[in-house]
Order: C-alpha cells, then structure tokens, then sequence
C-alpha cells in the first residue's frame, strides 16, 4: 500500500510540475504595465480559456500531493 502511494505521489508531483510550467506568468513591473492596458482593453479571451482549466487542475493536482504526502507519512510511521 506504501508503494502504491509513493508511486502516485511522484506521478501527481511530475504532473503538478509540468501544470505549473503550461501556465502563462503574470505580467511584471513596467513592461506589465504597459503592455496589461492593451489586454484589457481588446481581451485575451483565448488564452484565457486555457488559463482557466490549467489553473483548475493545479488546484486539483495540489489537493492530491496534499492527501498523498499526509497518507505516505501516515503509513510510513
């Protein structure tokens, strides 16, 4: 049973990673800015869409790593 966690855990950890690095960082300091006026003002509808479900899914990867580590823990001591 301990194997089969630690096993999942490092599959949700790669997975969370990769989620992680598919998102678009927020846009920082002055070239933020000025160019965070310009997507306002004619929308970044497409990307936004991805945006959305990549942020659900890390949401849902981070709850997983969460209940994963505390059972490996659990059953480790």
């Amino acid at each position: 049973m301990h194997a089969l966690f630690v096993t999942l855990l490092v599959i949700v950890s790669i997975g969370l990673i990769v989620v992680v690095l598919l998102q678009s960082g927020k846009s920082a300091g002055l070239s933020g800015a000025i160019s965070g006026g310009a997507e306002q003002l004619f929308g970044k509808q497409k990307a936004r869409g991805l945006d959305l479900i990549l942020h659900r899914i890390t949401i849902v990867l981070a709850v997983l790593f969460f209940a994963l580590t505390i059972a490996v823990s659990y059953l480790g001591a």
